[in-house]
């Protein structure tokens, strides 16, 4: 590998403090000098003067479990400067899985990743990092998804575990963790991790206990009980004596305007009292998902033909809707449905494609039906894979997450679908174009460490997340005056401004703004 210098730039190391300027000497995939101005050194000099030099983005909360492998360009995540990816996120992956399992996985969360043409022969998760191993644009971590592993051992069923179904459980998450995941993750208003009890989670989560990582939950409620949700992770955490990293901490729907303060006060309390908790947010107001999460936590038992079969029948859609558009469906967080508020993002059979931009209520105003017929209609039609957005954020709630000092940035970026959330483009330039510059809710340097040391450390990756000698080179260097996300809910598919050069493990993988052909990233295994 040739050496590079940077040459004419300022380094924000991470860490918070000052920017300084220096120069930077990659060799062999590692930040091998950190020099003064003008020092003479071999290698190939490159110029970026006026620019930044900050350590390369980590996205803690990525669906980008299948993009990384069949996507050797990745150019959502590259193109932002995004160097490390964790997925295996919300209860639900690709690794560890039976046949069956990925069989069913594949279909069920199609609208996240798509279905794009792979082997999909790797079971483990030693086997899906060894994939990655190949080559990939970023470096990739994964979480063992409890959800998946549930399935392995009890399918879908909407039941309790058994003592023994517990431990088989139990054992599974521990050989993920001991293949190098990061920790394991929970989807608990996702199949089958709907059906978990606390116990249930708890009685997993040993197994990072005794061999590392963290607990990162997809929770039970963003909406009708937004603040006692939060408050069960930390008692889960608490009880399981592991650390908590709460995933798309958002303070969601238009009754919780202005509780994030509540939220806060309560994750305030859990570190207080000895539980070490961060977050990670996207800097948006809109959500994401597969459309058939909106059903309440009973249709999905039984799996796809089940869900049709309900759906077929006429009693039994009188039942879903009047739960969805009038109780609240736990699909929907306990909050009746607005269908204003739901946007078709993607479909999975070219004919539903007239659907995708358009909310649920300009469907049923085209179609001369009501909203939810339509919603059922259209869960068949595509047969249950379409995805959608669901515009139910609050701006101050946001801002608020994201001062708040255990907050890094996830950008929960679903790639697949015609017109899928812009956040895939555009995460970490609108959070330092928008939030920081703009607006400034943070400093540049702050925002930075939000960005790259700290969700670091809660990797316990010692050698990444700061421009520091002898540290691994993934870096991003850019204009802190240019850098914006031009993605858009109508276009979410353009890559940022003022990004510039992006490094991964020493190698270029944007130059002067332009994807290179390099796949250095690797698989980062928990330590």
């Amino acid at each position: 590998m040739v050496s590079s210098i940077l040459r004419g730039g300022s380094i924000i190391d991470g860490l918070g403090g000052p920017r300084y300027r220096a120069d930077v000497l990659l060799r062999d995939g590692r930040i091998a000098a950190i020099m003064s101005p003008g020092s003479v050194a071999e290698g190939r000099d490159i110029d970026i003067s006026g620019l930044a030099v900050a350590p390369g983005f980590i996205d803690m909360h990525a669906h980008s479990d299948l993009a990384v492998l069949a996507d050797p360009a990745h150019v959502a995540k590259a193109a932002q400067g995004v160097t490390l990816e964790v997925v295996g996120q919300d209860g639900l992956g690709y690794s560890p899985v039976t046949e069956e399992v990925m069989a069913v996985t594949r279909e069920q969360i199609a609208g996240w990743n798509g279905t794009p043409d792979l082997d999909y022969a790797w079971r483990s998760v030693g086997q899906y990092l060894h994939e990655v191993d190949k080559g990939a644009a970023v470096n990739v971590a994964v979480l063992v998804p409890h959800g998946t592993v549930r399935m392995i051992v009890m399918g879908t069923q909407s039941r309790g575990a058994t003592e023994d179904e517990l431990e088989q459980i139990r054992d599974i998450v521990a050989q993920g963790l001991r293949d190098g995941a990061m920790g394991m993750s929970a989807g608990l208003t996702y199949t089958p991790g709907m059906y978990a009890s606390d116990e249930e989670l708890i009685h997993a989560l040993t197994a990072v206990r005794e061999i590392g990582g963290y607990y990162c939950p997809h929770h039970r409620n963003y909406g009708s009980e937004v603040v006692e949700g939060y408050q069960a992770c930390f008692e889960i955490a608490r009880k399981a004596q592991v650390p908590l990293h709460l995933a798309h901490c958002h303070v969601n729907f238009p009754q919780n305007k202005g509780r994030a303060a509540e939220v806060l006060a309560a994750l305030d309390r859990a570190i207080a009292e000895g539980t070490d908790v961060t977050l990670d947010a996207y800097p948006y107001l809109a959500g994401a998902t597969y459309l058939a999460a909106l059903l309440p936590s009973w249709a999905h038992e039984g799996g796809r033909e089940a869900m049709a079969a309900l759906l077929n029948d006429p009693q039994s859609r009188v039942r879903l809707l009047h739960e969805i558009e009038v109780l609240g469906s736990d699909g929907h967080h306990g909050v009746p449905m607005d269908w204003e508020t739901i946007v078709i993002s993607s479909t999975q059979d070219p004919l539903n494609g007239s659907a995708v931009g358009k909310t649920v209520t300009e469907l049923a105003t085209e179609l001369g039906s009501p909203a939810g017929e339509v919603f059922l209609n259209l869960l068949l039609a595509d047969d249950f894979g379409a995805g959608c957005l669901v515009q139910v954020g609050n701006e101050e709630n946001v801002q608020a997450v994201m001062r708040h000092e255990a907050h890094t940035v996830g950008s929960d970026g679903i790639l697949a679908g015609e017109r899928p959330h812009p956040r895939g483009w555009g995460t970490f330039p609108r959070f330092l174009g928008h939030y920081v510059r703009e607006l400034g809710v943070l400093s540049l340097e702050e925002a930075v460490l939000h960005a790259t040391s700290r969700p670091a450390r809660r990797l316990g990756l010692h050698d990444r997340g700061v421009v520091a000698e002898g540290n691994w080179a993934d870096l991003v260097v850019f204009d802190p005056d240019r850098i914006a996300s031009r993605a858009s809910y109508d276009a979410p598919k353009i890559n940022p401004d003022g990004i510039h050069y992006v490094f991964v493990n020493g190698e270029a993988t944007i130059e002067n703004g332009i994807r290179t052909t390099a796949v250095p990233g690797r698989a980062i295994r928990r330590a």
